[in-house]
């Protein structure tokens, strides 16, 4: 990896940035942005420090209101502001009006001399339900790229990871990232802001054996029971699965270069 300048990395956003499913082993969630912060402390061969506000479940504009503020304030060099996704979900979602809150973020950001990394909605074709939401995630990344153009912002492209079409890099409940899955973003992240990648970063996994008819169907009915129920009841009820959570990482930690790499 080539030296880069940024020593101050705070992370914005929801259940994706703060690590869901993605355990370290006290249980507590690690995700992409702890990853990534530690891919930056390697290739600095010095500490990095790292802040991630994200709170899981948040709609984009109280992310905004509640986490953009607080970052700005820590001096950062480098945020990164990745949200968006719960809004996608619902079918009603201005997609037009989600990416100008994001534009009007960004230019903050900017003028403020920080450097920006945004990311893509993943490509959910073949995603029972999710399936539904492809089109506004089509619109959304389009703008996405646009307003990086217009601003100089960095993109996190997971729509065109080859690796994230295989179930294996996804959590249980279909809609987050398994901690290969986050590793594999945190590369995309390093690929965003022109830093070296470990090589097959994007390459996909060993092909599973095929399962049976049966086996298929139980999958399917789990996942129903177990993670889409809750999942709708939560949509119906009005509720978030961050209701009283705060940030996960409110002040910098310093994280120190590693001899090695972190394997997935």
């Amino acid at each position: 990896m080539r030296i880069h300048p940024w020593r101050r990395f705070v992370a914005i956003g929801d259940s994706l940035t703060e690590g869901l499913a993605d355990p370290y082993p006290d249980g507590s969630p690690r995700g992409w942005a702890d990853r990534f912060a530690q891919h930056l402390a390697d290739a600095a061969g010095e500490p990095v420090e790292y802040a991630n506000l994200a709170i899981r479940g948040r709609l984009l504009h109280p992310i905004l209101n509640e986490q953009l503020e607080p970052a700005l304030a820590m001096r950062p060099d480098l945020v990164s502001l990745w949200g968006g996704g719960n809004d996608i979900l619902r079918p009603r979602a201005d997609v037009d009006a989600i990416t100008d809150e994001i534009e009007r973020a960004v230019i903050r950001l900017r003028e403020a001399g920080v450097d920006v990394v945004l990311g893509t909605g993943v490509d959910a074709k073949g995603s029972p339900v999710l399936e539904l939401t492809r089109t506004r995630t089509g619109i959304f990344n389009a703008n996405i790229w646009t307003i990086a153009r217009r601003h100089g912002a960095h993109v996190i492209d997971v729509w065109g990871m080859r690796c994230l079409k295989d179930w294996q890099l996804w959590h249980d409940d279909r809609l987050h990232f398994n901690s290969i899955g986050h590793e594999r973003v945190s590369q995309a992240a390093l690929v965003a802001v022109g830093l070296a990648a470990r090589p097959g970063w994007d390459d996909p996994l060993p092909t599973l054996p095929p399962i049976s008819r049966r086996e298929w169907l139980d999958w399917q009915l789990t996942w129903a029971r177990e993670h889409a129920g809750p999942w709708i009841g939560r949509r119906i009820r009005r509720t978030s699965s961050g209701a009283g959570r705060t940030a996960k990482l409110p002040q910098y930690v310093s994280v120190p270069p590693q001899s090695t790499q972190t394997a997935e």
